[in-house]
């Protein structure tokens, strides 16, 4: 008779817990794991005391899903470290993660998109209080902080959600379809498919910074670097095979990519596209300009 009271209470809640998970993980897959994670929590536990199980539920699988987010982002963070890029090397992302069909009630590719840029803690306190109404109070204990210092969490990535609110859903996916694309075409050496991406009158900039590193760099064999590069065959020469560890990034609330070991940005890649295809690239390795932009690092990849 307790099993089948735990099962009634649990599947009463099932959709609201997958709702939660699948927007703190962004992944319906993980999203489901998080929920069956969930289950087996409470029949392990003796919950038959507790008030207000929805609540405790919904603590929990937020639990969940913040171990996930960690992890995610200590996988990547490790990759980075032990897989620095040569000093003039464009960094590459670690492969493009297939992204899963979006739920028909579930939040938008754009705000996905954004909420991957948040730190784990961030998008928790953002996804509880703003989408489903928890207190700060409720999730202090579960980000290990004070009441006030959750809301500030929330009040940071609610500043990165609207700092691109005025950019289309279409318009981000799109960009970063295009951006993951041209970094898996360099990675692999397609040089036929970084051309195919380019618009056939691309010009490639890099500041002065980077191009005086090149050069300091050349005499151990590493490649020139000019100010400007034009023509799709000149830039997919400069690009191929060259790709290692760059990570997707909104930079400036448009996707880019970055080369950020240990999650700092060392040198950003600004992507001009329209219609499909790249029509700029802008090489920016200048502290004093790199710390004048918003640059924020995807998640997990």
């Amino acid at each position: 008779m307790h099993e089948d009271w735990l099962v009634k209470q649990f599947e009463a809640h099932r959709a609201h817990l997958r709702d939660v998970a699948y927007r703190m993980l962004g992944s319906p897959m993980e999203a489901d794991d998080a929920v069956q994670d969930t289950w087996l929590r409470m029949s392990r536990a003796d919950v038959t005391s507790v008030e207000n199980l929805g609540g405790w539920l919904t603590t929990v699988v937020a639990r969940v899903c913040l171990d996930v987010l960690r992890r995610r982002r200590a996988r990547s963070e490790q990759a980075l470290e032990e897989n620095l890029p040569e000093p003039a090397a464009l960094s590459e992302e670690g492969g493009e993660k297939e992204r899963e069909a979006l739920l028909a009630d579930s939040v938008g590719e754009a705000l996905l998109l954004v909420l991957d840029t948040l730190a784990p803690a961030e998008r928790l306190a953002f996804v509880l209080h703003d989408m489903f109404a928890v207190t700060f109070e409720e999730i202090a204990p579960i980000v290990g902080r004070s009441a006030t210092a959750a809301r500030q969490l929330a009040s940071r990535a609610r500043r990165r959600v609207r700092s691109v609110s005025g950019a289309s859903e279409g318009d981000l996916a799109r960009q970063r379809e295009v951006v993951s694309a041209f970094l898996a075409a360099s990675r692999e050496g397609d040089f036929d498919r970084l051309v195919a991406l380019l618009d056939p009158q691309i010009v490639l900039r890099a500041d002065q910074v980077a191009v005086d590193a090149a050069r300091t760099r050349q005499a151990a064999g590493a490649p020139t670097l000019s100010r400007e590069v034009c023509g799709s065959s000149k830039v997919a020469k400069a690009f191929v095979g060259r790709a290692r560890d760059a990570r997707l990034a909104l930079i400036d609330g448009r996707v880019g990519a970055a080369w950020a070991p240990g999650g700092r940005p060392r040198a950003v890649f600004n992507f001009t596209i329209s219609g499909g295809k790249v029509g700029a690239i802008d090489i920016l390795v200048d502290p004093q300009t790199l710390g004048r932009l918003e640059v924020k690092l995807f998640e997990g990849n």
